[in-house]
């Protein structure tokens, strides 16, 4: 929802986050407090990325900040750790030459008077390749335990969040219980990365919001208790593209929704896909045959065999594009007796550039949620849509897309 594709925040760890949040485990930050006492001169740390290493010499990409040339002592000590290990005394010595661009650091050392610069006395380092191998691991979780759907009730008294959660059975309420120990993140409302998320709460959680849970399941399926929780307030807009400035990376959209023209931000992170025409078409004709009798353009649904289209827009039956259960998390976006993953088949559509997009194109887009001083930036745009918006020309019924097919985000979801 992780991230480029940068460890996903259940691996944001006690020594390194990706946040930028320092967790020092609880030895090293009393070895400090002791040299601090002693009237050593305060040290400087920072936490980052590995951006270059020449000799001794490395530049750090912090998580804020301009980046910092680090000089490794002659007598500085370096330790490797792994993902979600909490304690130094099982940190392992590496060498200098062992390091890679990409890495994970935590730097401890005597900072210039400009801050520019850093002589390091201590590294500690989480490998790339670990962090992409613990992001395979999430990711992978996200799947077997993962659920999401659109949040309808919080119950702060009893730490219970109930969600609609659409699958082929149709549209039904689970409630997600949490506890002390649950972890809670919230997306940055101007930034479409995982990574850019940030702690947050329970309180925070509000009706509409789209949330997903990860965690153990009841015996009937019907509650889960998450181990983790990441939600969000994401924008649906269903429309005829304006104008497209490719220089500024924007697009205006006339949004069917709002009858007003929007602005929307693309980024290298906003993922831009073609429907192909008979996917298009399959989900028009289901969307016809979900419309109320007398309706213009509507099918007769008694005899379109479609499946009604849930409230948020997912289709409740048949997923779209003739899938069949059964399939397979590969093939075509199926899970084995799951709901369709859509963000299996969106990574599966046809990629375009901005520069392909042309006015009068109609697109249906999901963008974060936007800030006072600017506009959303588009998480998933998807082209190729007219036949859908034909079938609902209001635009409340066309939002198919699931927002979650975010950088770095958990990918997909178990059957419900």
């Amino acid at each position: 929802m992780t991230a480029k594709k940068a460890a996903i925040a259940t691996f944001v760890l006690s020594v390194i986050s990706v946040s930028g949040t320092e967790f020092l485990p609880a030895c090293f930050a009393s070895a400090m407090g002791q040299a601090q006492d002693a009237g050593q001169p305060a040290v400087a740390r920072r936490i980052g990325a590995i951006k270059a290493i020449h000799g001794n010499a490395i530049t750090l990409a912090p998580d804020s900040g301009p980046e910092v040339v680090v000089t490794v002592q002659p007598n500085a000590r370096l330790l490797r750790i792994a993902p979600g290990e909490k304690d130094l005394k099982n940190a392992t010595p590496v060498q200098l030459q062992e390091l890679q661009v990409g890495d994970r650091v935590r730097v401890r050392g005597q900072a210039s008077a400009d801050g520019t610069s850093i002589a390091a006395l201590e590294i500690i380092v989480i490998a790339h390749s670990d962090l992409e191998a613990r992001h395979e691991q999430e990711r992978q979780d996200w799947q077997k335990r993962g659920l999401g759907g659109l949040v309808s009730a919080v119950d702060p008294a009893s730490g219970t969040v109930t969600i609609s959660v659409t699958s082929l059975g149709g549209k039904k309420d689970m409630a997600v219980h949490t506890a002390k120990s649950t972890v809670f993140r919230r997306y940055a409302p101007d930034s479409v990365k995982f990574d850019d998320a940030k702690p947050s709460s329970l309180p925070e959680i509000q009706p509409g919001d789209q949330l997903r849970a990860r965690g153990d399941r009841s015996a009937d399926g019907s509650e889960l208790t998450a181990e983790e929780i990441v939600t969000g307030t994401f924008r649906n807009v269903a429309g005829l593209i304006n104008s497209v400035d490719a220089s500024a990376g924007t697009v205006s959209v006339q949004d069917l929704l709002s009858k007003k023209a929007v602005q929307v931000k693309i980024t290298p992170d906003s993922q831009l896909h073609k429907l192909p025409p008979e996917m298009a078409q399959r989900i028009a004709m289901r969307l016809k045959g979900a419309m109320p009798p007398g309706t213009p353009g509507a099918a007769d649904s008694s005899n379109s065999g479609s499946a009604p289209v849930a409230g948020n827009g997912q289709q409740s039956g048949a997923p779209a594009g003739g899938m069949t259960p059964g399939a397979g998390a590969t093939g075509g976006g199926m899970r084995q007796g799951g709901a369709p993953d859509l963000q299996q088949m969106l990574s599966r559509m046809p990629a375009v550039a901005l520069a392909d997009l042309q006015k009068g194109d109609a697109v249906l887009i999901v963008t974060t949620q936007g800030t006072a001083t600017g506009g959303g930036t588009a998480i998933t745009l998807l082209t190729g849509v007219e036949p859908i918006l034909q079938a609902a020309p209001n635009g409340s019924q066309a939002m198919m897309l699931a927002p979650w097919s975010l950088e770095g985000a958990p990918g997909g979801d178990a059957a419900p």
